[in-house]
Order: structure tokens, then sequence, then C-alpha cells
């Protein structure tokens, strides 16, 4: 069944920054929510914000220089939360007390979160995932399993749709559960006209 277009105001869409995060997992679905628009009138979907805890310069996965337009204690309410990846979430950001919070609190408040390869362990270190089937980069499998053991860890899969809680695979993958998203909220033509103005391969699951 097609998703009806609505073209109210744009959704608003969070994306989580820090130091040392993946480049991709969050430039991916930038991209991919940023681009959306509803063919009649050529109205932006989604409203894209980036997060992270302090008004400064980060420096991402190999030294992207870049500066979030939030911070944690000011940004808008949210629609949708993407929690990016890398070695910042897996080894810096698990340990930080005020990000795990700020994740617990406001994926409470918000109807859809979502991960991008090491990003579901902030997921899990904050509470927010208990015992979900959940996914991850192919190489952080086994030690979210160890990690977590209560959690259903699978792989052979680009991302998991859990409802409420969405996770993917490693960098690539969250374009691919990014576009899912925008034909899980916006519809299927949206995210395949998406899809073909990124010259990006996309079949929706079916």
């Amino acid at each position: 069944m097609s998703v009806p277009h609505i073209t109210s105001k744009p959704m608003e869409i969070g994306l989580m920054l820090f130091n040392e995060v993946e480049v991709l997992d969050f430039a991916g679905p930038f991209e991919v929510f940023s681009l959306a628009e509803y063919p009649a009138t050529k109205t932006k979907c989604f409203r894209v914000a980036t997060i992270s805890e302090r008004d400064e310069l980060l420096s991402a996965r190999n030294g992207l220089k870049v500066r979030a337009d939030f911070r944690f204690d000011n940004h808008p309410q949210l629609d949708g939360l993407i929690v990016p990846g890398g070695y910042g979430a897996e080894q810096i950001e698990i340990k930080n007390r005020t990000a795990l919070d700020w994740l617990r609190r406001i994926a409470a408040q918000t109807p859809l979160v979502a991960s991008v390869c090491t990003g579901v362990f902030l997921l899990a270190e904050s509470g927010v995932l208990s015992n979900e089937t959940v996914t991850t980069h192919h190489l952080d499998r086994q030690d979210l399993k160890a990690r977590y053991p209560a959690l259903n860890v699978v792989g052979e899969t680009k991302f998991v749709d859990g409802g409420k809680i969405v996770t993917s695979g490693g960098i690539s993958a969250g374009i691919e559960m990014s576009l899912y998203l925008v034909a899980r909220l916006v519809g299927r033509d949206i995210a395949e006209a998406t899809a073909r103005r990124m010259e990006y391969d996309w079949q929706q699951r079916k």
C-alpha cells in the first residue's frame, strides 16, 4: 500500500554527531533525507538537523571537520533520530554519560530511532535497546553479541526494521536503510526518485 503524500511541514530528522564519527554513517543519511521531496510541490519531506553535545568544531573519522547545527540542550523536537557509528561511537561516546543520558531521554520522546554501523552500541549502552533483533558492521557483530548478550544480533542483511528502532550494517548500509525509511514514512515513489537523483542503485525490499 502506498503512503499518502502529506505536504504539511517537513518531518524533523536529527543526526547525532561526535568526534571520530564515521563520515558516511552520517553523510549518507543526511543526503538521502535532505534530497527527498514531494513530487507535486517540490517541497522537502524532511528537515535534517545535526546535533552534538557542545557547539564546537568536531573532527570526524580521518580528519573531516564538521560543526553541528544544534546542541543536546537546544535542538528541535524530533520525528526521527539517527545515531551513526565509527571509532567515536564504540570507543569514545560509549563512555560519555552525558551523551548516553541524552540518547535515552530523546529516544523515549522520538517515534523513530535508527543506528548506522556501530551506533547500535550507543543505543545498547544507553538502554534504548535491550533484547531486540539488531545488526551492525560485519566486523563488530561478535563484539556486540559479547557485550550485550540479550540482543539478537543478525547478519546477512543491510538493516533490521524493529518498528520504532531500526539498525543497519556498516557505512554504506546506512544509505540503504535511509532510503527504506523514506519509503516507509512518505512513500516508495519518493524513495525511488531520491535514489535516482543520487544515482544510487536501490530496490526496496519486498
